[in-house]
């Protein structure tokens, strides 16, 4: 069964940071490629970063280019976003999910784990 712990969240100023992390099981992590993705109220669920298997590739959506950095430990199972200069309109539950491809933005499962809440206050 296919396990996603996001956690990291927080309630920050307009300008901080915030590293959130995702473990993952129950499927194999190292060959997989990897998304973050966030909803804000009353929006639709987006896209933010994806990394390919072995890091090799990333694509982030143009509104976080250049502020958040996704890396990952196959290690550890475990993927992250660093998200800095943040703003009040990142505000939003940040999830991840294996992604088929970072090409196309869409998360691969339709199960999701719980989430973790990022406020970022002007």
């Amino acid at each position: 069964q296919v396990q996603l712990v996001e956690s990291g969240g927080g309630l920050v100023q307009a300008g901080g940071s915030l590293r959130l992390s995702c473990a993952a099981s129950g499927r194999t992590f190292s060959s997989a490629n990897m998304g973050w993705f966030r909803q804000a109220p009353g929006k639709e669920r987006e896209f933010v970063a994806g990394i390919s298997w072995g890091g090799h590739g990333t694509r982030y959506a143009d509104s976080v280019k250049g502020r958040f950095t996704i890396s990952r430990d196959d290690a550890k199972n475990t993927v992250y976003l660093q998200m800095n200069s943040l703003k009040p309109e990142d505000t939003a539950v940040y999830y991840c999910n294996y992604m088929r491809s970072i090409a196309t933005t869409q998360p691969l499962l339709g199960s999701w784990g719980q989430g973790t809440q990022v406020t970022v206050s002007s």
